[in-house]
């Protein structure tokens, strides 16, 4: 190498430090040749308990590293998987410990959960939205599919609106996820909730699926349960099915809807009619009623003055007569005192009354005669 050249790497070659402060020039040369070895570890400064920090703070490092526990949430169970097995018993919720690389512990939600089939989007609403059935977004309790189409008895397409209320069952849940997997939902729901609505919906015919709706959603409940239940385990329990709605073609929809305004009509002619034929019932009643009051009356009337007729007719006797007619003789004697050309009439027998006609004039005795 050039002079000049290792000129310049010597005064670039940095000073190591002395072994001794009283070293030789030649020292020098030997101690830079070793500073290397003269590197100080720094665990020393730690004192005896050095290697107990260190391997505490490896513990806690792997702890973290490997997670060798799991905390099961409420509304799930665990799944405990030894080297690839599932063990028959689930973990219910709290904290786990495993042993890991050998042991995992799969978290599976058991709360219900929901598939709402429907073409509408605005029937779907999820703790967290979802486009497809069985997608990536497995922790949604409730999903949406889209609308059933079925054919009637007359071969007709009706879209079917529903939705189904499910939740796995707890104590089958490792044998459930073991059998199907995660999608279990897609094995065991879906193509069952298709098959047994079209089986129903295909036993009618699309107008009278109206009128019988509630008899078709009792129907399809019991064919869904029936089916699952069917499964080793009996692994998912059912809560609930609603058919929300039956989506019939343009032209069935407008038959029925004539049918219906027809239907109207006629109920509210004939509880026009009743209407009118009350009003008159009671009218008729009424008028009844009042008539009946009336010859009540008569009758009470005629009654009471028959009574008080016999009263008066018990009450005459002879000697109370002889006195009456003596009374009314009487009063005719005055009246001859003021009027002599009076006449008396007795009637036959001389009972009362008489007849007194005052005769002062021929003139007035005609007209009394006319009278």
């Amino acid at each position: 190498m050039p002079a000049d050249m290792n000129d310049y790497f010597k005064k670039k070659k940095p000073t190591m430090k002395k072994s001794t402060p009283n070293s030789s020039g030649g020292g020098n040369g030997s101690n830079g040749g070793n500073g290397g070895n003269n590197f100080e570890n720094p665990l020393n400064n730690l004192g005896k308990g050095g290697p107990w920090i260190i391997a505490i703070v490896a513990i806690v490092f792997a702890i973290f590293a490997f997670k060798p526990f799991t905390i099961i949430n409420e509304g799930e169970v665990g799944i405990k998987v030894n080297m690839g097995k599932f063990q028959d018993e689930p973990l219910r919720a709290g904290f786990h410990i495993i042993l890991p690389v050998i042991q995992e512990i799969i978290p599976v939600s058991i709360k219900t959960r929901q598939i709402v089939y429907s073409n509408t989007k605005s029937t779907y609403i999820g703790d967290r939205q979802s486009n497809s059935l069985m997608g990536q977004n497995y922790g949604s309790n409730i999903k949406r599919a889209s609308a059933i189409t079925v054919k009637d008895k007359r071969n007709l397409k009706v879209d079917i609106d529903i939705s189904i209320q499910y939740k796995l069952k707890p104590k089958s849940a490792p044998a459930t996820i073991a059998n199907y997997g995660m999608s279990w939902e897609e094995s065991l729901i879906n193509p069952t909730v298709r098959s047994v609505v079209r089986d129903v919906l295909g036993q009618y015919i699309a107008e009278e699926t109206a009128e019988k709706r509630t008899e078709i959603n009792n129907k399809i409940k019991s064919m869904i349960a029936k089916s699952i239940n069917s499964h080793d385990g009996q692994p998912v329990i059912l809560v609930a099915v609603d058919l929300r709605n039956i989506n019939l073609p343009e032209n069935v929809q407008n038959s029925i809807n004539d049918v219906q305004m027809a239907e109207q009509q006629k109920r509210r002619a004939t509880i026009d009619a009743q209407k009118r034929a009350e009003e008159a019932s009671g009218i008729a009643e009424k008028n009844r009623i009042e008539a009946q009051g009336a010859a009540d009356k008569i009758r009470i009337e005629a009654e009471e003055q028959a009574k008080a007729n016999k009263l008066i007719s018990d009450s005459l006797t002879p000697a109370l007569i002889q006195l009456e007619q003596i009374k009314v003789q009487g009063k005719f004697n005055e009246a001859l005192k003021v009027n002599k050309n009076a006449q008396i009439f007795l009637t036959p027998g001389g009972a009362v009354p008489n007849i007194w006609v005052d005769t002062k004039g021929k003139q007035q005795q005609r007209l009394m005669g006319q009278q």
